[in-house]
């Protein structure tokens, strides 16, 4: 039996314009959208109906997971917890990420992050979850064991996304040995000696392993229709490199020079929320209001605070500098993200899409969730 439901006296955010009018939903897809308001039907009250944000990188779970050093909470319940923060922000597919690679004082051990896995498809098969949930592989290319890591994943239909990361001292996001120091020496409360040795090991192992590895998951990735993430590059030699290993996605450049030289590639670039709502990076890196304003910024991610992803775009919109109209700013949460990632069933609100949906009240400060649908069901 067909099921159909009406919104109408909705604000629709199309990708190149906002629409006072209706929205008709039959049997989870968008059916119909018209301008003016019918009699029947729920009404928004001049609410917002924008399409479900899409976010393709969130280190969120782990937090769930390994809330405090060598506590590790049930996998079921810390899915759900994530789950249902993200749906209430608005967040109706997620790519979770799983960190792939360690060394001998951080990271998962070799089939923690199967397990988690494991996990996430077992909660979405017993209808636990309130997002749809993809796999995004972080892998740490300089990591001895990541290979080790990633073999566990090379024939799930569940990993969507691969980004290949090397945070060693001296390499990308910390091409700077002062700021690694400042930021790394507190957090691993090591002595002097302890942590120049920790260092040069670092240093030792990206020298090694880092180029063999990301030739060799790029290449599994191409042949098996998986997207391919860079992740800080801080040069042009950094984006001619992605370009050539088949990289879609630019995550969190570090220089205005390599998110302007992948954006002219054809690559989405990719931004933490975080670093807009902040107004600039927690690391010392580029700010992403500043990629806006120069029309180099392609998709945002909430990174490691789910609300940020709605919150974020809201942001860029209210700020004249940054230039960027609504639909454009709810482009880069909903639509970008989405076709980067090869998902052409969601991401903007257009008949035969899923009706994946947020009705969002717009405030002076901070927007407001009303409620979120996921294939016309409401989930939050």
């Amino acid at each position: 039996m067909s099921t159909e439901t009406v919104f109408t006296n909705a604000r629709i955010v199309l990708e190149d314009r906002i629409v006072d009018g209706t929205l008709v939903i039959r049997d989870g897809e968008i059916a119909e959208i018209s301008e003016g308001n019918v009699g029947a039907g729920e009404d928004f009250g001049g609410d917002l109906l924008i399409p479900g944000l899409v976010e393709l990188h969130t280190d969120h779970l782990e937090g769930h997971y390994a809330p405090r050093p060598g506590v590790r909470w049930n996998k079921t319940a810390a899915i759900q917890a994530h789950d249902a923060q993200v749906a209430a922000s608005g967040i109706t597919t997620v790519f979770d990420c799983l960190r792939m690679g360690s060394d001998d004082t951080d990271g998962f051990e070799a089939g923690e992050m199967r397990a988690m896995a494991d996990a996430i498809i077992g909660a979405e098969r017993e209808d636990r979850l309130k997002a749809q949930h993809f796999l995004h592989l972080r892998c740490e290319v300089s990591a001895a064991n990541v290979m080790e890591h990633f073999a566990a994943f090379e024939d799930e239909p569940h990993v969507r996304l691969a980004s290949m990361m090397d945070h060693a001292p001296g390499q990308r996001q910390f091409a700077d040995i002062q700021q690694y120091r400042r930021y790394y020496k507190p957090k691993r409360d090591l002595d002097d000696d302890a942590f120049e040795r920790f260092i040069a090991r670092r240093q030792a192992a990206s020298e090694a392993y880092a180029d063999k590895h990301r030739r060799m998951i790029a290449d599994h990735c191409s042949k098996n229709g998986i997207s391919i993430a860079s992740h800080d590059d801080a040069t042009v030699a950094h984006v001619d490199e992605a370009i050539g290993l088949g990289v879609r996605i630019a995550e969190f450049p570090t220089s205005f020079e390599a998110a302007k030289a992948s954006h002219a590639a054809g690559l989405s670039v990719l931004m933490g929320g975080p670093n807009v709502v902040r107004g600039k990076s927690h690391s010392g890196n580029i700010a992403a209001r500043d990629l806006a304003a120069a029309g180099v910024l392609d998709v945002l991610s909430s990174d490691y605070v789910p609300f940020s992803l709605l919150h974020a775009p809201f942001i860029l919109a209210g700020d004249e500098e940054a230039g960027v109209s609504l639909p454009r700013a709810i482009a880069m949460v909903t639509a970008t993200p989405a076709k980067a990632a090869g998902l052409d069933d969601r991401g903007r609100i257009a008949p035969g899409l899923r009706a994946d949906l947020v009705r969002v009240k717009r405030t002076e400060d901070v927007p407001v969730v009303r409620a979120v649908f996921s294939l016309g069901k409401r989930v939050a």
